[in-house]
């Protein structure tokens, strides 16, 4: 249903609607003041940051800067466009939208809200039938599901009747044409009345994220097809677009991860040993919609599917589709012939734990499962297995990722990382003889010795080449070193070597405007004066023969990976700052506001860093 929003319903929310009572449905807040004041939902933190005003109607965390009003607040948590939390905020306040708009149909909404309350009706009706089959209880008990589990989840039983629950409601006055519609009943073929479409079977109630019940699904307690019978989908229920378990981790703020699984069982199994944020898609294939839903509550998504054929099918196609989400998904792999439900039953939490600790990352996986299929002590299987993988680095953003996996897949298979490189990036792909330097110059004048120190920093092989690179275009041409001094400083080269020679071309080229390019042998007499110098790495940069198709676009590309890394590089300094004041156990005025300077710096650079990803 599309609905106008107009300035009218927005002010009607904004002046219904109290921030204190909205954010506190996602944050314990306290007063402290005017204000109130909690951890922030938006980065991790352990002292309080988040500050909430009822009298303005606004937020702010001084921590990473996140702030706004009660629509903003929704976005941002819930993840969500501005049109879709006003539909969010109308529904949780019961604003009528249909006030407001003309559209919508208030007959649509009656309906709706009967289809609820059968819904309702009916899984009562399943829980006290629970209750007193003993057969139905034993089947759950034996499964480890307990009394609490059963009652989380509102699971219940249909009996092995055909109009025990028609009758039901029937007797509750609701309309045959209703309880058709949300699929408890089917019409006999001879058309002399209707028969209850699930029978004998364990009912699980599927909630959405609103606590409505939408749905059910019904497992077959004896022998017998299908195993499970799902409700078909209707005006209140779109399978494709729920997520069994979702409103139970909607309830959960600060969501580390969530686990996405198969079944039903799968859910309350994980659940019942303390696994309380898991979701199912209900009985048809991973969807783009449920993504979107999932992307709501967290990116760190764990697939955990079945480990058979049908199950790595259905992992390669979830993750694509995470990944479209700008989601970042990893994949608990399971023993052989278990699944979820099985597994921590038998195994039991801990060990459950150590899988999801070694999870692993997408590419990691598809290479995992590529590794399967091949034997590679075969040469031909071999050169396969290394192509196809080839393919899958070529796939990845990040020329950093691509160079570490070019890396592992070399050692893997003893080919040399010089033939993957040039089967991933193309035959211009050399690779860098020179992969780590513990040397990193932190001061700005060349001039001032005192300024430059030895800090330990590893360089990943990506990074050195691009330095390198840029350095070469430089020395080259005056136009190259033009645009690439626009975008990159003095500071963003980290390599010791590299890092004296931008100094060198900078000047040179600032001192003397009308140069065109610069004299090899004059920045080699300036070397001299130099201490600790690798010559290897000067002279690696003097031989590169830079062949690109698009020369601007290379340029680019790598400005991006000597940006990245360099973020990477002041993201790893800030963090451990970080670490060293949240351990110390006395903190003072001083120590509380530049942690929370310092929490700051890190949320902007994370935001930067997925920027040259």
């Amino acid at each position: 249903m599309a609905y106008k929003i107009n300035e009218e319903l927005i002010e009607k929310i904004k002046d219904t609607v109290n921030i204190v009572d909205l954010v506190s449905r996602y944050v314990n807040l306290k007063p402290a003041g005017s204000n109130y004041v909690g951890l922030c939902p938006f980065h991790q933190e352990k002292t309080p940051s988040f500050t909430v005003s009822e009298s303005k109607n606004l937020f702010h965390c001084f921590g990473c800067g996140e702030g706004g009003d009660l629509i903003s607040f929704v976005m941002k948590i819930e993840n969500l466009s501005f049109i879709e939390s006003i539909k969010l905020l109308a529904d949780m306040y019961n604003i009528p939208i249909e006030s407001y708009d003309n559209s919508y149909s208030q007959e649509t909404k009656k309906e709706k809200e009967r289809l609820y309350e059968i819904n309702r009706e009916a899984a009562l009706f399943y829980i006290y039938n629970l209750r007193r089959n003993p057969k139905a209880l034993k089947y759950l008990k034996e499964r480890n599901i307990g009394q609490d589990t059963m009652i989380k989840f509102g699971l219940g039983y249909a009996s092995n009747s055909w109009n025990e629950l028609y009758d039901y409601l029937k007797n509750k006055g609701y309309e045959d044409g209703d309880i058709e519609k949300v699929g408890l009943i089917s019409k006999r073929k001879d058309n002399t009345g209707y028969y209850d479409k699930f029978r004998n079977r364990i009912m699980f109630p599927i909630v959405d994220n609103k606590n409505r019940i939408i749905g059910f699904g019904g497992r077959i307690l004896d022998v017998g097809k299908p195993k499970y019978l799902n409700s078909p989908d209707t005006i209140i229920f779109e399978k494709g677009k729920n997520l069994y378990g979702i409103n139970l981790v909607h309830k959960m703020p600060n969501r580390e991860k969530i686990i996405l699984v198969e079944g039903y069982m799968d859910v309350i199994s994980l659940f019942a040993y303390g696994i309380n944020y898991s979701v199912a898609s209900l009985g048809t294939a991973f969807t783009q919609d449920q993504a979107k839903l999932l992307k709501r509550y967290s990116k760190n998504i764990y697939i955990c599917y079945d480990s058979d054929n049908a199950g790595i099918k259905a992992t390669l196609k979830a993750l694509d589709i995470l990944e479209r989400e700008d989601v970042e998904p990893k994949v608990i792999i399971l023993p052989k012939d278990f699944d979820p439900d099985d597994f921590i039953k038998e195994k039991g939490l801990d060990e459950f734990k150590k899988l999801e600790e070694n999870a692993l990352s997408s590419i990691d996986y598809r290479i995992y499962i590529l590794k399967k299929k091949y034997n590679l002590n075969k040469v031909e299987e071999k050169i396969r297995f290394t192509k196809e993988a080839a393919k899958l680095l070529r796939a990845l953003k990040s020329p950093i990722e691509k160079d570490v996996y070019i890396d592992k897949i070399s050692k893997e298979t003893n080919i040399a990382r010089e033939a993957i490189g040039k089967e991933v990036f193309g035959n211009s792909y050399k690779p860098n003889t020179t992969i780590y330097k513990d040397k990193y110059i932190s001061g700005k004048n060349r001039h001032n010795k005192s300024e430059i120190s030895p800090v330990k920093a590893v360089l990943e092989p990506a990074h050195l080449k691009a330095e390198k690179n840029l350095l070469k275009l430089m020395i080259q041409n005056i136009d190259y070193y033009k645009r690439i001094k626009n975008h990159l400083s003095r500071e963003d080269f980290l390599n010791y070597e590299c890092k004296i020679l931008v100094n060198i071309i900078y000047d040179e080229y600032e001192n003397n405007p009308y140069l065109k390019e610069l004299d090899i042998n004059l920045i080699l007499g300036k070397l001299k004066n130099e201490e600790n110098i690798d010559y290897e790495i000067i002279d690696e940069i003097t031989n590169i023969h830079i062949v690109a198709e698009d020369i601007y676009k290379f340029i680019e590309d790598s400005i991006n990976t000597v940006k990245y890394f360099k973020l990477k590089f002041e993201r790893k300094i800030v963090a451990n700052k970080i670490k060293e004041l949240d351990l110390k156990k006395q903190k003072n005025k001083g120590d509380v506001e530049e942690l929370k300077r310092l929490c700051l710096k890190l949320t902007e650079l994370d935001k930067e860093l997925k920027t040259h990803l």
